[in-house]
């Protein structure tokens, strides 16, 4: 993978312009994998904070990288259960702020996951 395709640039900054490109690249079996239930999408989220913390990402950062990802997957992708409807109704009723504390919840959410 070369350097262009990390979200994390050498300086160790996020570069949330890249985040669709990273998502566009899970190839679909570890989409639905992942998004099968939510269950599996918090423990793969709660996976992903704890390389974020690892790297010493403030949970601002975090929280704006999931508010991205959030907003991907609500326009890109059909809930697959009844919580992840739940996230989408609330993603598409709030507004930008309601939307980045939303974020932050799941980020939190993430982090109470064993």
């Amino acid at each position: 993978m070369s350097e262009q395709d990390h979200v994390i640039n050498k300086e160790g900054e996020l570069e949330l312009n890249k985040v669709d490109d990273a998502l566009n690249r899970i190839d679909g079996e570890q989409r639905d994998e992942i998004l099968s239930n939510f269950q599996s999408f918090k423990k793969y989220l709660s996976n992903k904070i704890e390389m974020a913390e690892n790297i010493g990402l403030s949970e601002e950062t975090m929280a704006k990288t999931a508010e991205k990802i959030a907003g991907y997957l609500a326009e890109h992708e059909e809930p697959r259960n009844r919580e992840e409807k739940l996230l989408q109704e609330l993603w598409k009723v709030g507004d930008q702020d309601q939307r980045h504390k939303l974020a932050h919840m799941l980020v939190r959410l993430a982090q109470a996951t064993d």
